[in-house]
């Protein structure tokens, strides 16, 4: 059965943060009278999780496991489990790890905390990362009392990119402990290629720089796309750790499971020390199948992801020429400056939230170098994200011309 992902599935009543915890989450600052009113018509494009359904592999296994009626303490390391995911990686990436080296987690943000705690053992120590980056990279180290040091990306001819010359002196720094790699990168969608990801391995290991390779969005490629591991390109001696997860890749956000996969074995028992061994069955049963039966369906959802990045494409550069977008290799998020259009606009969050009632995450949500960005979740429905780029882009027309009528008006401005 092919998957129809136009279709609308009322999310109201289940407690999903999109639809439900906007205002604590998104716009917790902002004052009462800067909010949409209550009744308003919101569309929510914000949180990185998809108005479209799960796979049904996923649901029907669920199902199965809900029959047997035990839902008791469940290991995660279960063997069919760990078989699956591991074709999986073979077959997506070319990529072959050891068993042994493979961490079940509660998620992704739960690892990086507790590796940041693992691997920077002194307060002094220093953790590198590319920017803009997803807030979690500095809320994570922060919590550790340690300093995030950011290097910001550039672009060059067009395409975002790596400036190696800036990031070498930071990891070059005898404090800098951690290099936190965002592969494919979030916000802008950039899936590094072989060549960015070796120089970037090359500066960590000749400074003694541990890696950590967040690659949760590696399989939402745009179609034709091939996603190479930054493990499977260093040496092993590198023991760089590698973050996956079906989360992203299949809307099982909520399931809290990731794959950590950690080869040095001191980082690993460390680590292991922090997590039970054990897992919700309920999401080990769905993970497992659909890393074995999941394949047509991420393809097909590929596809509706490709047209419409494609649509926002086009429609910036019909209606918002001063805007910067650049279709992302990876992700179904949208990175788009703004640039002159945001001109005057304190909160890009609120201003859409009131103006155009769309909830869309603005430069407060990511660390450094994001000003007058957006980011846009177009996973969903196509009529979605027709009609929240129309709201919005309809709030920046009457923002511009309410400016330059006050400007007229003012006889000095």
């Amino acid at each position: 059965m092919t998957p129809d992902f136009n279709e609308n599935i009322e999310r109201d009543g289940t407690a999903a943060v999109a639809t439900e915890s906007w205002r604590e989450f998104l716009l917790g600052d902002v004052p009462d009278d800067e909010l949409p009113p209550p009744d308003a018509d919101l569309l929510s494009m914000w949180v990185a999780d998809m108005d479209i359904a799960a796979p049904q592999v996923a649901v029907d296994a669920m199902r199965e496991r809900l029959d047997r009626r035990i839902l008791g303490y469940t290991r995660a390391a279960d063997e069919a489990y760990r078989t699956a995911f591991a074709e999986w990686c073979a077959r997506r990436y070319d990529w072959a790890f050891d068993d042994d080296h493979l961490v079940i987690g509660r998620g992704v943000v739960p690892a990086l905390i507790d590796l940041i705690d693992c691997i920077c053992d002194d307060p002094g120590d220093k953790v590198v990362t590319l920017t803009p980056a997803y807030h979690w990279f500095e809320e994570a180290t922060h919590q550790h009392g340690l300093e995030l040091v950011t290097c910001p990306l550039v672009v060059v001819d067009e395409r975002t990119t790596v400036d190696l010359g800036a990031l070498e002196p930071l990891l070059a720094d005898p404090d800098a402990r951690l290099f936190l790699l965002c592969h494919p990168h979030n916000p802008n969608g950039r899936d590094w290629t072989v060549e960015e990801l070796t120089a970037m391995a090359d500066l960590c290991r000749a400074h003694g720089v541990q890696i950590i390779s967040d690659e949760i969005h590696a399989d939402l490629l745009r179609s034709g796309r091939h996603h190479t591991p930054l493990a499977a390109l260093a040496p092993p001696e590198d023991e760089v750790v590698t973050c996956l997860a079906p989360s992203k890749t299949f809307n099982l956000a909520g399931l809290l499971f990731s794959n950590i996969v950690v080869p040095g074995d001191e980082l690993r028992a460390k680590f292991d020390e922090r997590n039970s061994g054990i897992t919700n069955p309920l999401s080990l049963a769905a993970a497992t199948a659909v890393y074995r039966e999941g394949d047509a369906w991420l393809d097909a959802l590929r596809l509706h992801l490709d047209h419409n990045l494609r649509l926002v494409g086009e429609t910036v550069a019909s209606r918002l020429p001063a805007a910067r977008y650049e279709i992302p290799d990876a992700t179904y998020l949208a990175w788009i400056d703004l640039g002159a259009h945001a001109d005057g606009i304190d909160d890009l969050s609120a201003f859409f939230a009131r103006e155009a009632h769309v909830l869309v995450e603005g430069p407060h949500k990511f660390v450094a170098d994001a000003d007058r960005c957006i980011r846009l979740n177009v996973a969903c429905p196509t009529q979605k994200v027709v009609d929240a780029l129309d709201r919005m882009i309809g709030a920046l027309e009457r923002h511009a011309a309410g400016s330059v009528a006050a400007a007229t008006a003012d006889p000095l401005g």
